[in-house]
């Protein structure tokens, strides 16, 4: 029978890593929530209801606040300012089920997150899980709010599209990464072999 991770203890309290793992996750959050509430129209704003997510048609806007989607401002050859409302998950897979599902599907994924930040052993773990959860929340809070999640970011080029974020991306992105480094050992004590006797 496997080994099972012991439950957080009080003791780990007294690890700086729970403090910046923390604060990580509160600066994901709120720089995203920061970024989308000056960016984002309170129009937009109906509980449960996707109220701007039908603007199919882009226009380069008046004003960099206030958006409800379809607004383009071109940066570079090959970067884009947007206003784009993604219905599904990453990449927009599962856009056709209701946004409850969707939000039930993020509480459950951010719920299984915080369980394995509890019980994390390493501060690359404990970051990279912060990370990921900041995001995630801000991202759910999205889907409760505007019935979808608004994505700023568009990197292109030519007439390939790659992929269009936003800061909350970002952060589980970088999470992801410090999950993938954690879990190849980075940051974990080198074990030396004993001595042969």
């Amino acid at each position: 029978m496997p080994e099972r991770a012991p439950p957080m203890n009080l003791r780990a309290l007294t690890d700086p890593s729970v403090y910046l793992s923390l604060t990580a996750a509160v600066l994901a959050f709120g720089i995203d929530r920061a970024h989308k509430s000056l960016q984002v129209s309170a129009n937009c704003i109906s509980l449960l209801a996707a109220a701007c997510v039908d603007y199919l048609e882009s226009f380069t806007p008046f004003a960099m606040t206030g958006w409800a989607g379809g607004e383009v401002v071109r940066v570079t050859p090959f970067f884009d300012y947007v206003l784009v409302w993604n219905t599904g998950i990453s990449y927009g897979l599962l856009d056709g089920l209701p946004v409850w599902t969707l939000g039930l599907v993020m509480l459950v994924a951010v719920i299984a997150l915080a369980i394995w930040w509890l019980r994390a052993d390493t501060a690359l773990l404990r970051l990279g899980l912060g990370l990921c959860i900041g995001g995630a929340l801000s991202n759910g809070v999205d889907r409760l709010i505007y019935g979808a999640v608004a994505d700023f970011f568009h990197f292109h080029w030519g007439t390939l599209s790659f992929y269009i974020f936003n800061i909350a991306d970002v952060a589980i992105t970088a999470g992801v990464v410090l999950l993938l480094l954690d879990m190849l050992g980075v940051g974990r004590p080198r074990q030396v072999p004993p001595p042969p006797a």
